[in-house]
């Protein structure tokens, strides 16, 4: 399987270095890693070249200029790049299990997206975490909100993992997302026109399950563990839950604003 792992960023160096950190030493590693950055200063630049130089993969770093909380279009740039035939998409806050990207991988299917889980770091855990740039975390260990997340199981996961018998729209994040490219393009990616924060997720999964794509939930596996922060601004969710509520109500599949003028320019 080549997968292309996708880091979403904007402004956040100390996080992203373990991220990336985490990304690098993965027991199965992708073929490429892709920060899809939505606009940050130099220093995030200065960080990713100096990290390219300690990756046995190649680092590419996907930036746009910064014109407010665009990240669909951040994450269509960084797809239309990507030479994998299957994409992961993480956030830049998002520490990576060692196993990961096998974890996504063995899991994969044609014709299935997936959802993954993460586990939360806590405000004083993340402190440590920075001091010590602790990348290795136990199950049930001290300072994780969440704990049940923090458990791989390869019994757990056959257990609770699987398809959806009905299509379940609740929880579709791209903290820990996996597809198929050729999928993503069917639907012609992310709908760049949500701006801000909000839906822009849970509008391109509807829109995936729309053409047939099913949803299967990875549970036990794949597990990231979350920095914790403040919440980034809601004042474009409503703006963004009506443009999802067009999508849904009218089972839309296809984004006029998506990702094919990306892959036909390059750009």
């Amino acid at each position: 399987m080549d997968c292309s792992l996708i880091i979403s960023t904007y402004n956040w160096e100390k996080a992203l270095e373990l991220v990336i950190l985490s990304s690098i030493r993965q027991s199965y590693l992708p073929v490429e890693i892709i920060v899809a950055d939505d606009g940050s200063t130099d220093d995030t630049r200065k960080l990713i070249k100096s990290l390219c130089n300690k990756s046995p993969i190649p680092i590419i770093h996907s930036w746009q200029k910064d014109k407010g909380f665009r990240v669909a279009k951040s994450r269509n740039k960084a797809i239309a790049k990507a030479i994998g035939d299957y994409i992961i998409l993480i956030d830049g806050d998002m520490i990576l299990h060692k196993d990961f990207v096998r974890d996504h991988c063995s899991f994969s299917k044609p014709g299935y997206f997936v959802q993954g889980i993460r586990a939360k770091l806590s405000a004083k855990k993340v402190k440590k975490v920075f001091k010590t740039k602790q990348l290795n975390f136990k199950s049930f260990e001290g300072g994780i909100k969440n704990k049940r997340n923090s458990v791989r199981s390869n019994l757990f996961s056959y257990l609770f993992s699987g398809t959806r018998l009905f299509k379940r729209l609740s929880l579709l994040q791209t903290c820990n997302m996996a597809f198929f490219k050729n999928d993503c393009i069917k639907v012609n990616g992310f709908n760049e026109d949500f701006i801000g924060w909000g839906r822009e997720d849970g509008e391109f999964g509807v829109r995936l399950m729309n053409i047939g794509i099913k949803r299967r939930d990875l549970k036990f596996k794949a597990i990231g563990y979350h920095i914790h922060h403040e919440g980034t601004s809601r004042e474009m969710l409503e703006k963004n839950h009506q443009i999802y509520l067009k999508t849904l109500n009218n089972k839309l599949i296809w984004s006029n604003n998506g990702i094919d003028k990306h892959i036909k320019t390059g750009k």
